[in-house]
């Protein structure tokens, strides 16, 4: 079962994350000489980013990528490695191999292969951080997105995907669930009580379309970190 870390303040939640997180990426450049990190977009984990980007590890061999990414150029306000460089590829981070889910193109499939293949070359993941919208979705994985069920199967046999839902502005690239669930360790970054709500009915909803985050709930490598709620 999961194991939930409950934290006084986002503040506090950004820096203890940050710390964990740290500390298992060094265990992993210790005993294979290089590690992989995957992280959420948006601006919920800017915080903790930022907290990461002053780690003392040996970055110059980590490869970093996101867990998903908008189909947008980079210098797009709504992109994903956007925001990761101006948060965690910065002071010592900014050694690390920063991998793109993103090549110019007119749709994502046009350059789907190409994408995967850089993913590919970094895999399995060490330590990958993801994100919850409170429709309880992880990466691009959303309740009806167009290709959801063969991004949840257990034998798909692609890393990345690209994917459309309703409400999602344009196409998204997402890693799958063989990827993320192949992560040594997982964690779940919850703030407000908005999510932490949308975690409660995860727990009993039946459907893992109707709540991807139900993915990782079961896994023992998963830790939930909350701040700004209560999980009852």
């Amino acid at each position: 079962m999961h194991t939930i870390v409950e934290y006084p303040s986002s503040q506090h939640q950004a820096e203890g994350l940050a710390d964990e997180v740290a500390a298992q990426l060094a265990q992993s450049l210790a005993d294979k000489g290089r590690a992989t990190l995957a992280v959420p977009g948006g601006t919920t984990p800017g915080a903790f980013l930022t907290a990461l980007s002053k780690a003392e590890i040996d970055w110059a061999h980590v490869s970093v990528l996101l867990t998903d990414e908008r189909f947008v150029a980079e210098q797009d306000s709504r992109s994903n490695m956007r925001l990761l460089r101006e948060t965690l590829a910065r002071n010592a981070a900014s050694a690390a191999t920063f991998v793109s889910l993103y090549a110019p193109a007119e749709f994502p499939e046009s350059v789907l292969g190409e994408i995967a293949q850089a993913v590919e070359a970094v895999l399995p993941i060490d330590v990958c951080v993801l994100g919850m919208g409170a429709d309880m979705h992880i990466a691009s994985l959303f309740p009806e997105g167009d290709r959801l069920s063969e991004a949840l199967a257990s034998d798909c046999s692609s890393v990345l995907l690209p994917m459309r839902a309703k409400g999602a502005i344009e196409p998204r690239l997402t890693l799958t669930a063989p990827v993320l669930g192949a992560a040594k360790h997982l964690h779940l970054l919850i703030r407000g009580a908005e999510k932490v709500e949308a975690i409660s009915r995860a727990t009993v909803e039946p459907s893992i379309e109707n709540a991807p985050v139900k993915l990782l709930l079961e896994r023992p490598n998963l830790t939930i970190h909350i701040a700004d709620g209560e999980l009852t």
